[in-house]
């Protein structure tokens, strides 16, 4: 007999191949953000400015590919390379205006879109689904030894 772990891998299997149902209204020129720039926008912004090293610790990926994904999103104009605000020696990247303008529409059109997708519930259905959701994601930050930090 299957386990309830089933069922929970084989929903989150489909929620990773959604996107979510964006409307044009949320759509800049070219499409929607990337998700890696997505994803390292959001923790720069929780976080302040970070090293390569300091990203590479925090996403679990080689510096090889942070230098990708930080080099695009600086041509981009999302983010810039600034001296350690602390004094050290590691060049440190922060959000630009532009950039954090943009992850701030990108978020609110996820949002909406969110707001779409559940219209249909009831708030304490979508703070009980939050908190279940922040629960697995801070499990498997626990024993991956990389905690997310929260606003």
């Amino acid at each position: 007999m299957d386990r309830p772990t089933h069922e929970v891998e084989y929903e989150q299997m489909l929620l990773s191949r959604h996107g979510l149902p964006l409307h044009r209204g949320t759509r800049r020129k070219g499409g929607v953000m990337e998700r890696s720039a997505y994803i390292l926008l959001s923790r720069i912004r929780v976080q302040g400015p970070m090293s390569i090293g300091e990203l590479s610790d925090a996403f679990g990926l080689d510096a090889s590919t942070l230098n990708r994904q930080t080099a695009a999103a600086m041509r981009a104009g999302l983010v810039e390379r600034i001296p350690d605000p602390e004094g050290g020696m590691a060049r440190k990247f922060r959000l630009t205006d532009e950039g954090a303008r943009l992850l701030d529409e990108e978020r609110e059109g996820l949002v909406e879109a969110l707001d779409r997708v559940m219209a249909e519930w009831a708030d304490e259905d979508i703070a009980a689904f939050a908190s279940y959701l922040r629960r697995f994601n801070t499990d498997i930050e626990r024993l991956g030894g990389r905690p997310w930090p929260r606003p």
